[in-house]
């Protein structure tokens, strides 16, 4: 099986991927300081789930431009199945 990840691609909304990807990293840095202050773990906990809600957004916005793009194109290529079975494998590991 030929996988996809040593293929380049442009991303559409690379911008818009990249700020979110920004605030996460700022919002990890204020928990790594909630540690570092010994604040509350539930405010700790909240905060860790807002970032994995964030991260989880990315992925899903990632994945809706890969199949509208890559995977459409795959299809046209004659490529569909292989890059199907590699989308479903993925969402496979994620929901581990």
């Amino acid at each position: 099986m030929n996988h996809h990840s040593h293929k380049s691609t442009i991303q559409p909304n690379k911008e818009q991927l990249l700020n979110r990807l920004k605030r996460i990293e700022g919002q990890v840095r204020g928990i790594h300081n909630m540690v570092e202050e010994d604040r509350y773990c539930i405010d700790i906990l909240n905060q860790i789930a807002a970032v994995q809600s964030a991260v989880n957004k990315v992925s899903v916005h990632l994945m809706e431009d890969h199949t509208h793009h890559c995977v459409a194109k795959a299809i046209q290529d004659g490529e569909g199945e292989e890059a199907i079975d590699e989308l479903v494998g993925l969402m496979n590991r994620m929901m581990k």
